[in-house]
């Protein structure tokens, strides 16, 4: 992806999800396999423990996934809504300085938003998402199960 749509992504977010953007989630790097989401620690995020507060970690991880969705149903040029149904994470270690979350379920996101366009149903799909900081470290892992289903018209 080029400079220019990671920069579209990260305005879209400022507009449409200014939570996640004041605390510091960016859309680092998307490709149709591959998506990256990082995030910094800073006061605005943190948490009393001293390190990132859950429910930002999780605006990020989301995000990481979420991007392929978005992604593909803009290039379909079709209605498609995207809902979370259902989520679960798993904490592993403090997330402390730069933490990145990482999606490699591009192609079955592809495959999942063609399938809802084509069938009319609706699609649910499970992706994942892992965090991790400077050192390598799983930080903490998010599945998000999304439903897709083409709009009517």
């Amino acid at each position: 992806m080029r400079k220019s749509d990671l920069f579209s992504l990260n305005t879209y977010t400022f507009f449409h999800l200014p939570s996640a953007w004041w605390s510091g989630v960016r859309v680092t790097r998307v490709d149709d396999l591959f998506s990256e989401v990082s995030l910094k620690y800073r006061w605005v995020n943190q948490n009393p423990f001293g390190s990132i507060f859950w429910a930002v970690q999780g605006m990020a991880a989301e995000l990481s996934t979420a991007v392929f969705l978005m992604f593909n149903i803009r290039k379909s040029k079709q209605a498609v809504s995207m809902l979370v149904l259902n989520n679960q994470a798993v904490f592993n270690k403090k997330a402390k300085g730069l933490v990145k979350f990482h999606c490699t379920q591009g192609a079955e996101a592809a495959d999942a938003v063609n399938k809802a366009i084509e069938t009319g149903q609706a699609i649910t799909l499970k992706l994942k998402s892992v965090g991790t900081d400077a050192f390598g470290d799983i930080v903490s892992e998010f599945e998000f199960e999304w439903s897709l289903k083409k709009k009517l018209s």
